[in-house]
């Protein structure tokens, strides 16, 4: 005699599980023992019943010959109505385990079960909703922040969503920069607005980025001021010396024309040692910048290392114009009546008005009949990026003009099509330095890569990142790096800078009377004619 028990699932995708229970008479004259085998397989039914999707068949196979089928037949009966009340349906059969079976008894007809399924399938539905619902529950009180919101850390996390946006290296996202705000929001004090920014500073910190600041917000309202029309400060452009090896400080970009800065002689490229006394050597940008300005009359004393020799100087702050416009005629005289009319422009910033300004002084000068253009960028530190924008669609009727990149490769492309261009086809050269850098870069970029000018100068600064400004809900802000770019023709200019055609004569001068002067006079060192002038 042999008892088989198996769980049958209704899914192939379910497991099957078989079990064994086997009891043999050899002797084929002894009188079948069903009270142990029915004893043996009710145990076996109680180990089956935790699944109520399961069918449990028992069959038994008993020798052919000098049996009573009948004995047989109605034990098996018993045996499957005390199965059914707990298993389902049950199917057993009856005949010699080498040999086919003689009867097949089936004890519940099919057709009830459909209904018993019915039951249990609606059983397994309910289980699995409260499963996933438990699970869910669960993954949200894991999840609920053991952190309070209040005013100060509501404000940490506006600056952590605005940088998890907008940064352009999203190498920090995941787990980490996650991990980094919840930690945070536990551990750091932030009780006081003070311990709030000091806070998000520290976060800043981690990114590795000094272009990516927080602004308190006078400094925030300081920014906004000197991009939209006057400042009140000595005219220094600064940044971190990415050139100088071993230097510590701040570096000149530039100086404007006219300023405090550049009247006591300060010139791209010095280092900013001390201001008031204070060194600058862990000063960030802001920081310098906001000691810089003050009120117009008062003064400040900066110690500047220029080449070998250290300065020591005091200035006094001014009330500065930002007019970004200088422009001037130029009468070149040639061979007969070859004369030409160049006309200057000098772009000293990249604030509201520049692209305005600059379109107004093209026309200015159309008037006058000129033949040529030089637009000057030396000493130019950059300013607003969609300044420079509208500026390269001035002088290109079509192409790229710069492409945005993050980690991932190019984000956006800006291009001209040439409803914006007053000045695509005159000849036009531009001059850069090493304080030439930024929206002033993307500039001379464009124009050089697009074939649409020739480059006169040194290599310019190298600042191939982007920073946009947002405004937090206090008034203070965040200057973010938001992409890097490439020139048209892919150039990474980061740290390197644009490449210029030509170098400038050593005595070139950086007004524009001294520009006219020297293409007047064939016999000066600075003298660029015409022709050297617009020629590749």
């Amino acid at each position: 005699m042999e008892t088989l028990a198996c769980s049958a699932t209704t899914s192939q995708s379910l497991p099957v599980v078989v079990f064994k229970l086997s009891i043999v008479n050899r002797n084929p004259n002894s009188t079948p023992q069903v009270l142990p085998w029915i004893s043996r397989t009710s145990k076996l039914v109680k180990a089956h019943h935790w699944s109520p999707l399961q069918c449990l068949r028992s069959s038994v196979y008993c020798s052919p010959s000098n049996h009573d089928t009948t004995e047989n037949s109605e034990a098996l009966r018993k045996f499957h109505k005390s199965l059914l009340s707990q298993c389902g349906p049950i199917c057993l059969g009856y005949g010699h385990p080498l040999k086919s079976n003689r009867s097949i008894v089936c004890l519940h007809k099919i057709g009830k079960w459909h209904k018993k399924f019915k039951h249990y399938a609606s059983v397994l539905f309910v289980r699995l909703v409260i499963g996933m619902l438990v699970t869910t529950i669960s993954i949200s009180i894991s999840k609920t922040p053991s952190w309070a919101l209040t005013e100060e850390n509501m404000l940490f996390l506006e600056a952590w969503r605005t940088i998890d946006r907008a940064y352009v290296d999203k190498t920090f996202n995941g787990q980490s920069w996650f991990r980094y705000r919840e930690n945070a929001l536990r551990n750091e004090p932030m009780n006081t607005r003070e311990e709030t920014y000091a806070a998000i500073r520290k976060m800043l910190g981690t990114l590795g980025d000094p272009f990516t600041r927080f602004l308190e917000p006078d400094r925030f309202k300081s920014l906004r001021s000197g991009t939209q029309g006057s400042l009140t400060g000595v005219g220094l452009s600064i940044g971190y010396p990415t050139k100088f090896d071993g230097s510590t400080g701040l570096v000149v970009i530039s100086s404007s024309p006219g300023s405090p800065a550049n009247r006591a002689g300060i010139m791209s490229g010095d280092i900013i040692l001390a201001i008031d006394e204070t060194s600058t050597e862990t000063m960030g940008l802001y920081g310098a910048a906001e000691r810089l300005q003050g009120p117009e009359g008062s003064s400040v004393e900066l110690t500047i290392r220029s080449g070998p020799d250290i300065k020591h100087l005091a200035l006094m702050r001014e009330k500065l114009s930002l007019n970004p416009v200088k422009s001037r005629l130029c009468d070149v005289p040639g061979l007969g009546k070859d004369t030409s009319r160049i006309g200057y422009i000098k772009l000293s910033s990249f604030n509201q008005n520049a692209s305005a300004a600059v379109k107004e002084a093209i026309e200015t000068l159309r008037s006058n009949n000129v033949n040529a253009f030089v637009l000057d960028l030396r000493d130019n530190s950059g300013g607003l990026f969609p300044e420079g924008i509208e500026i390269a669609k001035i002088w290109l009727e079509k192409g790229v003009i710069v492409y945005i990149c993050d980690n991932r490769g190019v984000r956006d492309i800006y291009e001209a099509d040439g409803s914006n261009a007053i000045a695509a086809s005159e000849p036009l050269a531009v001059l850069v330095n090493k304080g030439t850098a930024s929206a002033s870069e993307i500039l001379a970029g464009a124009l050089k890569d697009n074939k649409r000018a020739v480059l006169f100068g040194e290599p310019t600064f190298g600042k191939g990142k982007i920073q946009s400004v947002f405004e937090l809900s206090d008034g203070s802000g965040l200057a973010v790096t938001v992409a890097r770019y490439e020139t048209p023709a892919h150039n990474d200019i980061d740290k390197v800078g644009v490449i210029p055609d030509h170098p400038l004569p050593r005595s070139f001068p950086t007004d524009e009377d001294g520009f006219c002067t020297c293409l007047k006079d064939p016999a000066s060192a600075c003298n660029l004619n015409k022709v050297k002038l617009f020629s590749r």
